[in-house]
């Protein structure tokens, strides 16, 4: 299995912070983000590679940064060759570049590079094999549906299998939320290309996505508890900091 963190965006929403500095390589508790998910993925034995899709504006931070990491495990980056906003590919651009260029033929476990939160990785891989036909998202319980309207908004069945999915709905239908937590069995990732050739389609938020796949087959969500936090804004990343003193 792969492991693709995604840390390509210019997270223009925290500027000036990000203006020459990406957001995953911020500091919280005195750490990049990004450690605390390579942290996670260390212990997993299905991970053999660690993948970073960044971009050519801060690769070169990102291999200083990588020179530094201590992991069991290949870690390899990724120029997706863009180098501002309005260039950008997207999160489900820079999915599907990084499957064709690095050819995967694997599982893949896709993580954002913005993503703090106290679950178990090993737990969610346990989860996505007993259904390892099937993509597997990962769900945090907002508890109010009105806190889940920046995100995108899950609904689950009784088995768990995601039966609708809004990116950022005015009315949200549940309080259950994507964390940018996937898994993707090795037999569907074609269907990412597939997506993007219907030109009309988004390439930003990997929610919708999961929006088009869940219309063609089942998609299952596997509920994290403890605390998340996705850096999207100063208040959440401030928050954070506070947090993981």
């Amino acid at each position: 299995m792969k492991a693709l963190i995604l840390a390509a965006g210019y997270a223009t929403r925290l500027y000036p912070l990000t203006k020459e500095y990406p957001k995953p390589l911020l500091k919280v508790g005195g750490r990049p983000i990004i450690d605390y998910i390579v942290e996670k993925l260390a212990p997993l034995k299905e991970v053999d590679e660690v993948i970073v899709v960044t971009n050519s504006k801060f690769i070169c931070k990102f291999r200083r940064w990588a020179r530094d990491i201590k992991i069991n495990k290949r870690v390899t980056l990724i120029d997706d060759l863009t180098k501002s906003q309005n260039k950008k590919r997207g999160a489900i651009g820079d999915m599907d570049f990084a499957i064709k260029k690095e050819r995967f033929k694997d599982e893949l476990l896709v993580i954002g590079g913005d993503n703090l939160f106290d679950g178990n990785l090993q737990d969610f891989l346990s989860f996505a094999k007993a259904r390892r036909a099937h993509p597997v998202i990962g769900a945090y319980n907002m508890k109010e549906k009105k806190r889940a309207r920046n995100y995108g908004v899950v609904k689950i069945d009784r088995n768990n299998r995601v039966v609708d999915f809004k990116e950022k709905p005015a009315r949200p239908s549940s309080s259950l939320v994507a964390m940018c937590l996937y898994y993707f069995p090795k037999d569907k990732l074609k269907l990412v290309a597939e997506y993007l050739n219907a030109k009309a389609n988004k390439r930003d938020a990997i929610g919708f996505y999961i929006s088009w796949l869940i219309k063609k087959e089942p998609v299952y969500a596997f509920l994290f508890g403890g605390r998340w936090y996705d850096i999207g804004h100063y208040q959440f990343y401030y928050a954070a900091k506070q947090a993981f003193k």
